[in-house]
């Protein structure tokens, strides 16, 4: 079971974009992801008319590395760790470190 998935909401905690939040949107592996509007880099694309693509300067979201980011709690509204918590049932969830609340609630 992974601390982030697809769909957190997420704190960028080191690098150019430090303190922004977002969206997970994608993990590309076990190290990285992309995160809504976050590591914006400028791309120069060729236009192709066959595919209707124009041609321009367009922004490009890029990967980060996992240990950048951490979970957002919102009751504290700040940066949390995640962990993990089994449940009686035996089903296994994650839980904010900091307060001890699910994350998926």
């Amino acid at each position: 079971m992974r601390k982030i998935r697809k769909g957190d909401d997420v704190i960028v905690i080191a690098g150019k974009d430090k303190g922004k939040r977002g969206l997970v949107l994608r993990l590309l592996d076990d190290q990285r992801l992309y995160v809504e509007n976050v590591n914006v880099a400028k791309k120069h694309q060729k236009p192709n008319p066959n595919a209707g693509v124009p041609g321009g300067i367009i922004d490009k979201e890029m990967p980060l590395h996992i240990s950048n980011v951490a979970l957002f709690n919102p009751a504290t509204e700040k940066a949390d760790r995640v962990g993990f918590k089994t449940l009686d049932d035996g089903k296994k969830i994650r839980i904010f470190k900091s307060n001890g609340e699910a994350v998926d609630a």
